[in-house]
């Protein structure tokens, strides 16, 4: 892997004006660093597609067949050549189209995406508006309701129990905490 965490950031920056889809790439790097952990994965490298999946969103958001794959574009022009960090990064816009992840990182971004959204929407009807307000039982509560957060795709995040073995609490338990870890910096 050649490219590093503040190329990445520098990158995402550069391609990415949006302050709230920055903060939710940040808050898909720090879940992937989090689940790279538990699966022995490469927590740099996972991090890293955590933080750039959506960076070319601004870019693609008129032709969704092209999401992702100009990010991991965009990354091998600046000499990436780790093919497991380039399909991780290609994997999220696959899933656009239909095209199933393989293997533990691309999973793992896969249900952890539409978390993200969803702890952040608890986190936003909390009195103080804050992460630390939050814990795994008001997430679940959440996400029983279909109505609140409705973009959130429950059955997206429900995969964790089926292609990485982690129970549904346990998985936003995961999440939630490295949230947690950097709410200054998404403004939780």
């Amino acid at each position: 892997m050649t490219i590093t965490r503040q190329q990445a950031w520098d990158l995402l920056c550069q391609k990415m004006q949006s302050q709230n889809l920055r903060r939710h790439c940040l808050s898909v790097e720090a879940v992937m660093r989090s689940l790279a952990k538990k699966f022995g994965g490469d927590e740099e490298k996972w991090g890293i597609v955590g933080l750039l999946h959506d960076g070319d969103y601004e870019q693609t958001k008129e032709d969704m067949n092209a999401h992702s794959k100009v990010m991991a574009q965009w990354v091998q022009e600046m000499g990436e050549t780790d093919q497991e960090l380039l399909d991780g990064i290609r994997s999220h816009g696959a899933s656009h189209l239909s095209q199933e992840p393989n293997g533990s990182l691309q999973w793992s971004l896969f249900c952890c995406d539409e978390l993200t959204g969803l702890i952040v929407a608890t986190a936003l009807v909390q009195p103080n508006k804050k992460l630390a307000e939050v814990d795994v039982d008001s997430v679940m509560k959440k996400f029983k309701v279909k109505a609140f957060a409705a973009g959130a795709k429950r059955e997206d995040i429900g995969q964790c129990e089926e292609k990485l073995g982690i129970p549904l609490p346990e998985f936003v338990d995961i999440a939630l905490k490295a949230m947690q870890g950097i709410a200054p910096e998404i403004g939780l």
